[in-house]
């Protein structure tokens, strides 16, 4: 029976086509080969899943894109933690990950989910960890970052390696305490797609932090 890396290089990659037209939206997903279904996109690369396979995932880079080789030596520094994903093979184009199957805090608001506080001391806890590990923790929002049981896991790692400062996290935070807790905690209310996405676009034209 083939590894799964070489199916994802005969089964997956010649039939996946991805398309980046904008490096500061997410990549357009044209047509993913069955059995093999979507996960999410990145502004970088793709995230699909096999159903013989539960409990890995593979991250596919967009033509063009970069990323990939810091991304394996982000996960190289983190290792084995239980608030990020881990890196199990590579190859010229995609990465095969550990898979963490919960809700993003993104899809929590669109959903009226509640999120706890736990939820962010644990993701601020293991952005504490990566940078003990010399990284910089950046692109961290609300699309990257997840409640799985009632924790704070860390989804995306691929701009760990940036030196530049990023505020993206600490925004999030600060509208968690002074408008979440207060408020939408106590009354959840689904938050639609169209309304996140309009405060998505305004933040970024706010803050003109090239990728923060």
């Amino acid at each position: 029976m083939p590894s799964f890396a070489e199916r994802v290089r005969t089964e997956l990659l010649p039939a996946l086509e991805i398309r980046s037209t904008n490096p500061r939206d997410p990549v357009e997903v044209v047509s993913v080969p069955k059995p093999w279904r979507l996960i999410g996109a990145g502004n970088y690369a793709a995230v699909v899943a096999h159903p013989d396979e539960r409990e890995r995932v593979v991250k596919v880079y967009a033509e063009g894109r970069p990323g990939l080789r810091d991304e394996i030596e982000v996960y190289r520094r983190l290792g084995r933690h239980p608030a990020y994903s881990e890196c199990y093979d590579s190859g010229e184009t995609f990465l095969i990950l550990k898979r963490l199957t919960g809700v993003t805090l993104y899809e929590c608001l669109r959903r009226g989910i509640r999120i706890p506080e736990r939820v962010i001391r644990d993701i601020d806890e293991a952005l504490e960890y990566a940078r003990g590990k010399g990284l910089n923790p950046h692109d961290v929002h609300g699309k990257n970052v997840m409640m799985i049981d009632g924790r704070g896991v860390v989804v995306d790692v691929s701009d760990f390696l940036k030196d530049e400062y990023c505020s993206m996290w600490d925004d999030l935070k600060k509208s968690y305490y002074m408008l979440y807790k207060p408020i939408l905690y106590r009354f959840p209310i689904p938050i639609p797609h169209a309304l996140l996405n309009l405060l998505r676009k305004g933040y970024r034209l706010f803050r003109k932090r090239g990728s923060c």
